[in-house]
């Protein structure tokens, strides 16, 4: 599979640290894994508007979180948080009523057809084993959509 489909455990990219690979939520108080900074500049509605005024925001890591109960979608070490508001992209993972949502960013694979049919999975698989895909970016968690597939 592509990288996109792989475990980074390795010093963040953007800051040269190693991070913990989960944190708290500070909202929900649950753990989860820490996600690319790039990929929050490709959801937020206005990303230029996010900015790191001293060197130690820079150097901070973020984490998705996936919890419908919670408004927030993406925070910081320092338990700064960005809320669903806050995006231009609508995080199908985090929707009550998902069935016509994205579980796939990439090719535009709704929860719903995934349930109908098992032919999506097997295309957004074929396509992963191609690396035609750009999960990292285009997928708010910034984790491979086959996770989020329905089990069937």
């Amino acid at each position: 599979m592509s990288d996109c489909c792989s475990t980074n455990n390795t010093p963040d990219n953007s800051t040269g640290r190693t991070a913990p690979n989960k944190h708290i939520c500070p909202v929900n108080g649950k753990p989860y894994t820490k996600i690319p900074r790039h990929t929050i500049f490709h959801h937020l509605k206005q990303p230029w508007l996010w900015s790191h005024d001293d060197k130690e925001h820079e150097e901070q890591n973020y984490y998705f979180c996936d919890d419908p109960d919670c408004d927030v979608v993406y925070f910081a070490e320092d338990n700064r948080v960005i809320y669903s508001s806050q995006l231009r992209t609508k995080v199908g993972i985090k929707e009550r009523d998902n069935s016509n949502e994205l579980v796939c960013y990439c090719f535009g694979v709704t929860f719903s057809d995934a349930q109908l049919s098992d032919a999506p999975k097997a295309f957004v698989i074929e396509k992963t084993k191609q690396k035609i895909c750009a999960c990292e970016t285009r997928n708010p968690s910034g984790r491979c959509c086959l996770k989020d597939f329905p089990k069937r």
